[in-house]
């Protein structure tokens, strides 16, 4: 099976209370499935909100293990309604009490896979979280899914590590915040012509904190690097009909990954 439904979750959290953005959350995975997606997205630290001057100083208390509450409720999320989800939560790895801004992905019968950590912190994120080390690719019946989680976006490198290990979609939950727009709508459409990937970069909605505004926009881009679909600044899901033989095709007519030079290029270090 090549053909897949998409849905991104466009999602204000409740900043600070896992519980009551997990009871909005949870109704949406209900409404994505009933409209026929196979695989849903939430963005980055859903759970948690995002404004770090709030919840930054909270986040080891707030984040979980792999096996907690949050996790075993998405499970039976996937479970019932036979969907994939990416969960982007505020993630706990063994007994190192510092937690890892990371993205869980739950196969469509409930069973955890394994789980993506941001490798590129923004910011604040470097004083509260711990930074990733690796681009997992994880398969399906339709083909296979890397995840890079916001500013991993703005890094070629991310994305084609992942369509190098044989990424055909990339999904990329963020919470990109209003200031930064106009890269936001560059990013996108730019990784996914360069690695010839379908791309669903899934943004936040709302203010958190007074001062953080993130003005949603997410989007589903093409294997040649246009917009299949795109939200405004309001709540709400983004379906995307894709054809992963889109990406194989298009791999044969613009062979980018083929052609790479890498004895040319060498590590360039300029600072």
């Amino acid at each position: 099976m090549a053909k897949m439904k998409l849905a991104l979750v466009q999602f204000q959290s409740v900043l600070g209370d896992v519980e009551a953005s997990m009871a909005r959350a949870l109704p949406m995975i209900d409404e994505a499935a009933a409209a026929g997606a196979n695989m849903v997205v939430f963005p980055e630290l859903f759970t948690t909100g995002y404004h770090l001057d709030t919840v930054g100083p909270r986040m080891t208390e707030l984040a979980e293990p792999i096996d907690g509450p949050t996790v075993r409720a998405l499970q039976e999320a996937a479970r019932k309604n036979h969907v994939y989800i990416v969960a982007p939560i505020a993630l706990l790895h063994g007994l190192s009490g510092v937690p890892y801004n990371s993205a869980v992905f739950i196969n469509s019968d409930g069973t955890v896979q394994g789980s993506f950590d941001k490798v590129h912190l923004w910011a604040l994120e470097r004083f509260y979280f711990r930074a990733g080390h690796e681009f997992p690719v994880f398969d399906t019946e339709f083909g296979k899914v890397g995840i890079m989680v916001c500013y991993d976006m703005g890094f070629p490198e991310a994305a084609r590590t992942l369509a190098l290990k044989g990424a055909e979609l990339i999904v990329c939950p963020s919470a990109w915040c209003v200031q930064d727009k106009d890269v936001w709508e560059i990013n996108a459409p730019a990784r996914a012509l360069e690695n010839t990937v379908f791309l669903g970069a899934v943004n936040r909605i709302g203010h958190e904190g007074g001062d953080l505004y993130m003005h949603g926009a997410s989007m589903v881009c093409g294997p040649r690097g246009g917009k299949i679909a795109q939200l405004g600044e309001e709540e709400g899901i983004l379906y995307a009909d894709l054809d992963f033989d889109e990406v194989r095709k298009n791999r044969v007519t613009s062979p980018y990954l083929r052609d790479r030079r890498a004895d040319a290029y060498g590590e360039v270090c300029a600072y």
